[in-house]
């Protein structure tokens, strides 16, 4: 009885605390603009920590997989434009050059290798992860079978751009559901956790290393690398508002327990899967 009411009040506390940040006021001294805007805009989302699948699925579980679906296709569109993909297509795409196995699937694998990593960084897998493997190998295939090759150059800036805006709201999409990370985000949590490194060092690091052993082994690297690395996290930003799922009280959590990702209490969720 005396865990049930303190898991019951910790619940309650962190609902207060996402109701607290959705209403917070705009900062003073932001000016006419922001006042207008974010009357037009949904409030910041609540901190994107893990919510168990048990609370709303028929909810939520579209959303995931509609969003990683989205999220494989971008890759697709961005590879078709033949203009640079981002860090880890690059490798994806080297890794095709030596291996007879297609784009999506050496995503596939390249994830399953990847949560091996997770072991020693004690993080533990949800559906969110399983399903980012799964689904994006699918979608990833399905649109490179689906989209023709060889286009103009108008054509394929036009691809790249529509690609990278798809990209980053695709991350709003499926992050936003709140299903647990994707086996490269795993990585840069659990490892920015053992490291004691800021999240942003952590993932700069991981990129730059993946993109060094794309590019060597003749992956696409271009001026579509540059524009995904600037533009895919302000797109994510901008859409996620409209799709951050929100706990509700009327959907207590299961077992009365309190959300867990990656072993750990609250873990964040960051997006690029």
């Amino acid at each position: 009885m005396q865990q049930e009411s303190t898991d019951q009040h910790e619940r309650e506390h962190l609902r207060r605390r996402e109701e607290r940040l959705a209403s917070a006021p705009p900062e003073r001294g932001a000016g006419r603009t922001r006042l207008r805007w974010s009357r037009t805009r949904p409030s910041p989302p609540p901190p994107l920590t893990y919510v168990p699948v048990g609370e709303r699925p028929l909810r939520r579980l579209p959303q995931l997989l509609v969003g990683l679906a989205l999220y494989g296709f971008s890759l697709s569109v961005m590879v078709r434009a033949s203009l640079g993909v981002n860090p880890w297509s690059v490798l994806y795409e080297g890794l095709e050059n030596y291996t007879s196995l297609s784009f999506g699937t050496i995503s596939a694998v390249l994830g399953v290798l990847v949560l091996l990593l997770w072991i020693p960084l004690k993080q533990k897998p949800t559906l969110g992860t399983i399903a980012n493997i799964l689904v994006l190998a699918y979608s990833s295939d399905l649109g490179l079978s689906l989209i023709p090759q060889h286009f103009g150059l108008p054509t394929r800036a036009g691809l790249l751009v529509g690609g990278v805006l798809l990209n980053g709201l695709s991350v709003a999409v499926y992050v936003g559901a709140r299903f647990g990370p994707g086996p490269r985000d795993g990585l840069m949590t659990g490892a920015s956790a053992v490291t004691g490194r800021s999240i942003r060092l952590v993932r700069t690091v991981i990129e730059i290393a993946v993109l060094a052993v794309g590019g060597l082994l003749g992956g696409g690297v271009g001026v579509g690398t540059v524009l995904y690395a600037l533009a895919v996290g302000p797109v994510t930003q901008f859409f996620l508002p409209w799709f951050a799922y929100r706990s509700s009280p009327a959907h207590p959590l299961p077992h009365g327990r309190m959300p867990r990702a990656g072993g750990r209490r609250c873990g964040r969720q960051g997006p690029g899967g």
